[in-house]
């Protein structure tokens, strides 16, 4: 049997989706699994375990919905099984349509449903992981089992004294304010006296993070690294530290997904839909105390600047580090 997944669009959702590529190899032992994954997250996807072929697509390669199909059609000579569609977008279906796989399975939505030749209700209220399994489990009548969300980094090493830290997110609302950024890093510095703590971004996030550093009262124990790695050696820093320390954003669920201990703080995020799944080593923080908390906005309205993320407690940030550094 051979299938082919189209993955996510978001990083997070990404690492997100191996429990539901788990699943897959679980309820069809033997079978060829093929994923298609974005251009830029393509280094991710070879830490996936149980992938046979990797398929990067771009959108400036393959442009607009002429260009999804065309895309699409290269699929048509390896005669998939099954085409399973993790997105929801048109561009997505008009993918799945196009790769002429005999079984195309995906969620009702922006009338997918007239290419695919299974779809189903997404369903209300879960968690990010259940709902991608929930399709799996729809399509064929079993429960999925283990629920694990899982990278492989390859080789096990000892944890460095070393912590990363990510301030940065895709959405305003999510994103640390900068003068509180700045003290977090301050009070760090201060208390966990013998830790370098290690700043990182993505390419367009080396700016902010130069800013963050500004002023920094002990810069000696501050390495940044935003812009300098790939995903791949992103998610091997991370492995290799002490604890991860990071925003609700897509390095959330890396560091989750290769079991380091993460702090994750919240604002206006939902952490029952799209907190990092394990449980183990994992500690979610927010304000709890704003009325629009949360308000699932990539932008704040109401203060502009993040309210729930500037009243976030330093001391509950040091608490949760310290079950992780406490021998530091």
């Amino acid at each position: 049997m051979k299938i082919l997944i189209r993955l996510p669009n978001w990083l997070g959702d990404v690492v997100m989706s191996t429990a539901f590529i788990n699943a897959v190899r679980q309820f069809y032992p033997g079978a060829s699994i093929d994923v298609i994954i974005k251009k830029e997250l393509g280094g991710v996807a070879s830490l996936i375990p149980g992938i046979s072929s990797i398929h990067l697509f771009s959108k400036h390669e393959y442009s607009g919905l002429n260009g999804v199909y065309r895309f699409g059609r290269t699929f048509r000579p390896a005669q998939y099984d099954i085409f399973f569609n993790l997105p929801q977008s048109l561009s997505s279906f008009v993918m799945a349509w196009a790769s002429g796989a005999r079984q195309r399975v995906g969620f009702n939505a922006e009338g997918g449903f007239f290419m695919l030749t299974r779809s189903f209700k997404k369903p209300a209220n879960l968690h990010r992981v259940d709902e991608y399994l929930s399709l799996l489990e729809n399509y064929t009548g079993r429960a999925a089992g283990d629920r694990q969300v899982k990278l492989s980094t390859g080789e096990s090493s000892t944890a460095k004294n070393i912590v990363v830290v990510n301030f940065n997110s895709e959405a305003s609302s999510r994103r640390m304010p900068l003068y509180k950024g700045r003290a977090i890093i301050n009070t760090l510095t201060e208390v966990f006296t013998n830790i370098t703590f290690v700043l990182i971004g993505a390419p367009k996030e080396t700016a902010f993070v130069d800013e963050l550093l500004i002023g920094a009262a002990h810069p000696q124990r501050l390495q940044n690294l935003a812009g300098k790695t790939d995903l791949a050696g992103l998610v091997k820093q991370m492995a290799e530290s002490r604890a991860v320390l990071t925003t609700d954003s897509g390095p959330a669920h890396l560091a989750n997904a290769v079991g380091t201990p993460t702090v994750v703080l919240f604002g206006a995020g939902n952490e029952n839909n799209t907190a990092p799944y394990n449980k183990q080593q994992l500690t979610v923080i927010r304000y709890g105390e704003l009325i629009c908390e949360p308000c699932v906005r990539n932008t704040c309205k109401l203060y502009g600047l993040p309210k729930c993320m500037e009243m976030l407690d330093e001391i509950k940030i040091i608490n949760a580090l310290s079950l992780h550094l406490n021998d530091a």
